[in-house]
């Protein structure tokens, strides 16, 4: 990242800003197309096993020592990313006219769309099967972290909206963004931090300490992907027969209404978008309508299909504008 930002001459050709440009292109493509790699040549799942070896390792103590120690091992899976991303920004320098496509590569190893929207999509296949306890079980396996064994059908089609939309952030929006304007080893850095979060960002026991520093930093880091993520539900809900007044409503309503300071607004989008009500027992309650079904799970990926291509859309726009100045 250093070198990226020292380096404003590499930055200032043109070919330099249409080669992130068509990597972001090459990027959605592959992960439309093929998905997620099997995990042991995910670079994702590798940094998984660092912070799962570092938590078994470090994870015990005073809250003071574990606030150190999971501070530190969230600082260095972070700094290992953006490293490993520093390198392979070097090399794609040198690939001549295969920068695109060597930058596109590498961020689609960092986005998960594909897998997002096949997971809620499963859950859904689950449910109009009146397979609640299969549906159950892939919530859990794919989606979410609360416990599932006792969700009823409209909770668990609750859990999947709710999880396809926030996603749209940390899967998508959040690593395009930081790529675009910090480069691969930033949509790298974003990625390790938004991984720590997800393995160690709990409110209760040890982790409640040791992921602090992970939930914190996953939480800035969301801020301006998240807002932008909303905002693209609400204009994709106008594209998609969705209701996107209501999406507005809601949104304006209850972003505020989750512990976290980022999942609420995307989430709060897609339920008045769908015209339903989420909940996750004990926590919150997002929307004004009807519970959730089956059917909305389905329609949930198509607004945040739509949300994605219009974030594409606009954000490529505004990097092609910010060169031309």
């Amino acid at each position: 990242m250093a070198g990226r930002l020292t380096c404003s001459c590499a930055r200032a050709g043109a070919f330099a800003s249409a080669a992130e440009l068509l990597a972001v292109l090459v990027a959605v493509g592959l992960d439309l197309a093929i998905g997620d790699p099997p995990n042991r040549w995910h670079p994702v799942a590798w940094l998984g096993r660092f912070i799962a070896a570092g938590h078994r390792r470090l994870c015990a103590g005073s809250p003071t020592r574990l606030l150190v120690h999971g501070s530190a091992l969230t600082l260095a899976a972070a700094a290992l990313a953006a490293l490993g991303g520093w390198g392979v920004a070097r090399l794609a320098a040198h690939a001549g006219a295969a920068q695109p496509l060597v930058l596109g590569i590498a961020l689609w190893l960092l986005l998960s769309l594909r897998a997002l929207f096949a997971a809620a999509l499963e859950v859904r296949g689950r449910l109009a099967a009146d397979d609640l306890p299969g549906a159950r079980q892939a919530l859990a396996w794919h989606l979410v972290s609360r416990p599932t064994s006792e969700l009823d059908a409209s909770e668990v089609a609750s859990g999947a909206v709710e999880s396809v939309a926030e996603n749209l952030t940390d899967a998508y929006a959040a690593p395009v963004l930081f790529f675009l304007f910090f480069g691969l080893p930033g949509a790298a850095l974003y990625r390790a931090v938004n991984t720590a979060d997800a393995m160690l960002g709990y409110r209760d026991g040890p982790l409640e300490h040791f992921g602090k520093m992970a939930a914190r930093l996953d939480d800035a880091l969301n801020l301006v992907p998240a807002r932008l993520a909303a905002l693209a539900i609400v204009l994709a809900a106008a594209l998609t027969a969705a209701d996107a007044a209501g999406a507005w409503r809601a949104l304006v309503r209850d972003r505020g209404a989750t512990a976290s300071p980022n999942a609420g607004w995307t989430m709060s989008a897609i339920a008045g978008a769908l015209d339903v009500t989420l909940e996750k027992r004990g926590a919150y309650r997002l929307g004004y309508g009807r519970r959730p079904g089956v059917r909305d799970v389905g329609r949930s990926v198509i607004v945040v299909a739509a949300a994605a291509a219009l974030l594409t859309i606009a954000v490529l726009m505004a990097v092609t504008l910010l060169h031309t100045r």
